[in-house]
């Protein structure tokens, strides 16, 4: 029996919320979040990619052979990617060059090809576009929540705006790599808490 449409949308921000379920995509997750604003441009970018290669894999998923779907499947990601980073280098350069190798590397990202092979290669449209936007804005969440923590305790800020009290020492750990991976686990921990269907 086919799920609703809204559960596919809705299933990205808990059910398989990437990282923290599918355990996808850590790459980025860990090397870019020192900063919120990073998180959220980062997340941003995926969510652009993974909504439309999602929609254009379902569209054309009759006409591309079984041999050689994965390299379809790459070169159709490969094109959003290389339209988001002109994007961002245009409009957004400062948050590009932060962002730096990690904008290309989005197609590599395993939850982009994993949602492609997974989900898009099998359904509809709609349902594809669905999946791709709410993977995509969980992923995002994720980022942002990652880097918002660590940018906290790291740098005493939040989106560069101070949240934290005037003699506040900044934990300067969680601002580098290793904080990353302590940061994840902690979520990961109480995430894994909470059954997956609540």
């Amino acid at each position: 029996m086919k799920k609703s449409l809204a559960h596919e949308f809705f299933k990205g921000f808990w059910e398989i919320l990437p990282p923290f379920r599918l355990v996808l995509g850590l790459c980025p997750t860990l090397a870019v979040t020192t900063y919120a604003e990073n998180g959220l441009g980062m997340g941003i970018a995926t969510t652009f990619v993974l909504f439309f290669s999602n929609i254009i894999i379902a569209s054309l998923k009759s006409v591309i052979p079984k041999k050689v779907r994965i390299a379809s499947f790459i070169v159709v990601i490969a094109t959003f990617v290389v339209i988001v980073e002109l994007v961002m280098k245009a409009y957004f350069f400062q948050i590009s060059q932060k962002l730096g190798l990690f904008i290309p590397l989005i197609v590599v990202n395993c939850i982009i090809l994993g949602r492609a092979e997974a989900f898009a290669s099998k359904n509809s449209v709609i349902r594809s576009a669905a999946d791709g936007l709410g993977v995509g804005l969980g992923y995002t969440m994720s980022l942002v929540l990652i880097s918002s923590i660590r940018e906290m305790l790291g740098k005493g800020t939040v989106f560069g705006v101070s949240v934290m009290w005037g003699s506040f020492e900044p934990f300067g750990f969680m601002a580098m790599a290793p904080g990353a991976f302590v940061c994840l686990g902690m979520i990961l921990a109480v995430i894994n808490l909470v059954p997956k269907k609540q």
